[in-house]
């Protein structure tokens, strides 16, 4: 199979970004409904913010946070033992071939950007910026 030039090593492919936000929107709904037998997810408020997949489709990272607050490590072991229900139904909600495997990790980037956001509302850094602009309209 010949590759094509203008595909970016490494990127995923059209079929993985669409596989995975679909995959995405579905335990969106899964955990809104909050279905859960386990009471450390009954309730759990939890936000898929994204999902990838390898490109096997077979494996799928999803990406948590807690509306605002880091995810109880009680719930990351709470989603490792409702794998089996979860994966069960995004293949209900998901035509796929293969039933993909769930795995689980929290999501940084909110606090990442608050805490770069902390850094630029700081006087000093404020001061460079502000500089900055009056320089480049000269």
């Amino acid at each position: 199979m010949a590759k094509r030039h203008n595909e970016n090593p490494g990127a995923p492919s059209q079929r993985q970004l669409r596989v995975a936000e679909e995959v995405r929107h579905a335990l969106a709904a899964i955990f809104e409904r909050g279905d859960f037998r386990d009471p450390d997810l009954a309730n759990a408020r939890i936000t898929v913010t994204e999902v990838r997949a390898s490109p096997d489709l077979r494996h799928m990272t999803a990406f948590i946070s807690g509306l605002g607050r880091d995810v109880p490590p009680e719930q990351f072991a709470a989603l490792k033992r409702a794998h089996a229900f979860l994966r069960g139904q995004v293949v209900k909600n998901i035509r796929l071939k293969f039933a993909p495997d769930l795995h689980f990790q929290p999501d940084s980037a909110l606090d990442y950007a608050m805490k770069i956001d902390l850094l630029m509302r700081q006087p000093k850094v404020a001061q460079d910026l502000v500089g900055e602009k009056g320089d480049k309209d000269e």
